[in-house]
């Protein structure tokens, strides 16, 4: 069964750090690319309306959000990835979703970040 399990988020004050972590198992194929993305406070799970936040190939290329640059790193090791984000701000708050791309997308249940003092 495919499964695409969050870990890592919680609560800091700006200026803190936090890293988040994604496996994903059961996914049939390859995986081509993992990614975070952000829905923002008052938005609806359902709504889907999320950011890309960070995303890796499965070839190791990597690509961050304009708001993100210079703050965060992402990594991978086979279907584990892991988001290192320092020098958080309020705005980084919201809940983190990891997005796997295979045959299909399979996505995370989501794991909070709030940032605030």
């Amino acid at each position: 069964q495919e499964q695409v399990a969050e870990s890592g988020g919680g609560s800091v004050h700006p200026g803190g750090s936090l890293t988040l972590s994604c496996t994903a198992s059961g996914i049939p194929g390859n995986v081509y690319a993992m990614g975070w993305f952000r829905q923002r406070p008052g938005e609806e799970r359902e709504s889907l309306k999320r950011d890309l936040v960070a995303s890796i190939t499965s070839g190791g290329i990597t690509y961050y959000g304009d708001s993100v640059k210079d703050r965060v790193t992402i990594s991978r090791d086979k279907n584990t990835m892991h988001l290192q984000m320092n020098n958080l701000t309020p705005a980084d708050t919201g809940v983190y979703f990891c997005k796997v791309v295979a045959r299909s997308d399979y996505w995370g249940q989501g794991t909070q970040v709030t940032v605030s003092s």
